[in-house]
């Protein structure tokens, strides 16, 4: 299996019609049998993870399918009006190299898991708050986003979302392995963050994931 990443950047008068594509791709997703696993996503700047920082201009979808589903899912009607509606696209083809946790109560990474990986990679973090916990968890989060957007070795950083509140995480893309580690185990706002989930336990539910990025094109502006 393979993780396909896309992020779409529209014009504010196409609006209406990627929210229309979040409401009715699905439909077309589910239908696609090859398909293990898929997300539609909203983004934001992924500097406080509250409504207001959300970024109606970027649309993200995310799909697990075979490898040689690729060329086919790629050309498909679906991707096709997104295309037409975007003016930029960031693709990548992606392979899991770790994985911890549960998406909407799957671990949809754990397949073809790969080691060794010396190139470029890429991590999505994703997490369902506590309704209750939302504020501390917005407090929690200005201090790690600044850490986070100056991180050596950082290529780019957004926030991404099944929906405006309680349904948070993030996707980086860093030039190594080694520069991803040193951000997520060195001191700082990240660690204490860490210790602060431990101690609170604000999340029902949260994922961390590390892939090989295979092939991309295009790009994700800091």
């Amino acid at each position: 299996m393979i993780v396909l990443v896309y992020f779409w950047k529209i014009n504010l008068r196409s609006l209406p019609i990627a929210i229309l594509h979040m409401a009715f791709d699905r439909f077309f997703l589910k239908r696609n049998k090859k398909i293990t696993f898929f997300k539609s996503l909203g983004t934001g700047r992924g500097e406080t993870f509250t409504p207001s920082d959300a970024d109606f201009t970027r649309w993200g979808l995310i799909v697990v399918l075979p490898n040689s589903e690729i060329e086919l899912f790629d050309s498909s009607p679906l991707i096709s009006l997104w295309r037409r509606l975007a003016v930029s696209e960031y693709r990548g083809i992606l392979q899991p190299i770790s994985t911890h946790g549960a998406w909407a109560k799957r671990s949809p990474f754990n397949e073809n898991l790969i080691s060794g990986w010396d190139g470029p990679v890429a991590a999505i973090t994703r997490a369902r708050i506590k309704w209750w916990m939302n504020p501390k968890f917005w407090s929690a989060v200005p201090p790690v986003t600044t850490s986070l957007k100056s991180a050596t070795g950082l290529n780019s950083a957004i926030g991404i979302g099944e929906a405006p509140i309680g349904l948070q995480g993030t996707f980086s893309r860093w030039d190594s392995m080694s520069a991803l580690r040193a951000f997520a185990y060195g001191q700082g706002p990240h660690s204490k963050a860490i210790t602060m989930t431990e101690e609170l336990d604000w999340y029902v539910e949260e994922l961390f994931a590390r892939f090989a990025i295979i092939s991309e094109h295009g790009e994700i502006k800091r």
